[in-house]
């Protein structure tokens, strides 16, 4: 990401698909790139473009380059996946009117194009040629997760985490930095005390994921 950062500070172009689960840091990305750059973020969803009138999706994507391109902005559209669907499985022209609507705008825009999805099979493969980065953000590691536990329990003044603590942190492997800022969330509404509670929220935010890993075993 650090190289990634640099050429695009230096150039100021480039079309990236940041992928991997929801949390792991996709959006925040795109907007540091823009601050690095100091330039504005447009930000768009799936839902901002998609529209159930022909062609009004269309010109949902042709007016989101066009904003960037007068902004001179980072263009970020989030749920890419929602109108990049494969063409290949598709038979509804509406889905392939999209797809080549928003290949047309990635060729001709000369900014910076970012787009994130949670589903990276099934997206158009002209699609993926198009894109000069390809950057996977996964979960976080055991280092990771300690260095943030310990940050968030400093600024809401609870208690140290034991090293009992950290075990049980490096047992949980679908944490990301989204499911800290879930639980930091919660301590406004019901206040956390402890470095133990803060814990038992990251697990409980993490059993209720699709497909729930714990590793076993020692770490």
């Amino acid at each position: 990401l650090n190289r990634i950062t640099k050429g695009a500070v230096a150039n100021r172009f480039g079309r990236f698909c940041l992928y991997g689960p929801p949390g792991t840091g996709k959006t925040e990305y795109g907007r540091w790139l823009a601050e690095q750059i100091e330039v504005p973020l447009v930000l768009k969803r799936g839902s901002d473009l998609l529209s159930k009138w022909v062609g009004a999706s269309e010109k949902n994507i042709s007016k989101a380059f066009q904003q960037a391109k007068d902004d001179g902005a980072v263009l970020l559209i989030d749920e890419v996946d929602s109108f990049l669907q494969d063409r290949r499985n598709s038979l509804s022209d509406f889905r392939v009117g999209m797809v080549n609507e928003m290949l047309t705008q990635m060729e001709s825009f000369d900014g910076i194009f970012i787009a994130t999805t949670n589903f990276m099979t099934g997206l158009d493969q002209a699609s993926l040629r198009r894109f000069d980065i390809k950057v996977k953000f996964d979960y976080i590691k055991p280092a990771m997760a300690w260095e943030l536990l310990l940050k968030h329990c400093a600024a809401l003044r609870i208690s140290i985490p034991t090293p009992e603590h950290k075990r049980r942190l490096a047992r949980q492997v679908q944490l990301t930095p989204g499911d800290f800022a879930n639980v930091a969330r919660q301590h406004r509404l019901c206040p956390i005390s402890s470095a133990e509670e803060f814990l038992a929220s990251l697990e409980a935010e993490c059993r209720l994921k699709e497909g729930a890993k714990v590793a076993i075993g020692f770490v």
